[in-house]
């Protein structure tokens, strides 16, 4: 592995494609920091089921929109695991659960939301040396990244590499449900008006539908060394 300069790697891709993954198993490797932006949305999908803004699948814009200056988000290694806090507490796990993934694409979608989140994922990312992953990563956080990823994978393996961590999580759903869900977040994730999922320009497709995880990790890091050999 000859990589030395520290870059911004941006990870795109639809939900449960694996892009998490990569992007933690690349930033272990590299010494990077990593940086989860779709934990980051689902933490302001919590605050705001914790505080009624959600009711029936509608967003009360207006009292989400005064209460964001409230909301402080922090990532924090525990025993080499990275945990997030919402206003000093641990939410790692309940973020996890269907009544926020069931959520999180009508939170992620509003305009005040985005700008706040964007606004604190680029000071994350100002020196470099750091991999993030989520839907518009590549095309508006970072659109001047050294490396685009756009991480994909069929819809049967996704809805099955979902349901294996909510049921290994001790979560009751079905297979037919966990599908149903993944699809509606990608319809929602792809058409909302304000920073839509979408390959960017300049990114590589990584299809992982039939790769390992260590295959995928290689061939990340062979994408790295591309890049940045002009550097060295």
């Amino acid at each position: 592995m000859k990589i030395s300069k520290k870059i911004i790697i941006a990870i795109d891709g639809h939900s449960s494609c694996g892009k998490s993954t990569l992007a933690k198993d690349l930033a272990k490797k590299l010494e990077y920091t990593f940086v989860d932006s779709g934990a980051m949305y689902r933490a302001v999908t919590l605050h705001a089921i914790r505080n009624n803004f959600i009711q029936n699948g509608r967003v009360d814009e207006e009292k989400l929109e005064k209460a964001i200056s409230e909301i402080e988000i922090q990532f924090e290694s525990i025993n080499g695991i990275q945990h997030i806090f919402l206003n000093n507490k641990d939410i790692t796990d309940e973020i996890r659960l269907p009544n926020v993934s069931n959520n999180v694409s009508i939170v992620a979608k509003l305009k005040h939301v985005r700008k706040k989140l964007v606004q604190q994922q680029r000071k994350m990312g100002c020196y470099g040396g750091i991999i993030m992953d989520g839907r518009d990563i590549g095309t508006v956080v970072f659109p001047n990244a050294e490396l685009k990823l756009f991480v994909t994978a069929s819809t049967e393996v996704r809805t099955e590499r979902r349901f294996k961590e909510l049921r290994a999580n001790g979560i009751e759903i079905t297979r037919e449900e966990v599908k149903n869900n993944l699809i509606e977040r990608d319809h929602i994730d792809s058409t909302r008006e304000i920073s839509p999922l979408m390959q960017a320009k300049d990114a590589i497709i990584l299809d992982n539908s039939e790769l390992t995880r260590l295959q995928q990790l290689e061939l990340a890091i062979d994408l790295v060394n591309k890049r940045t050999k002009d550097f060295n």
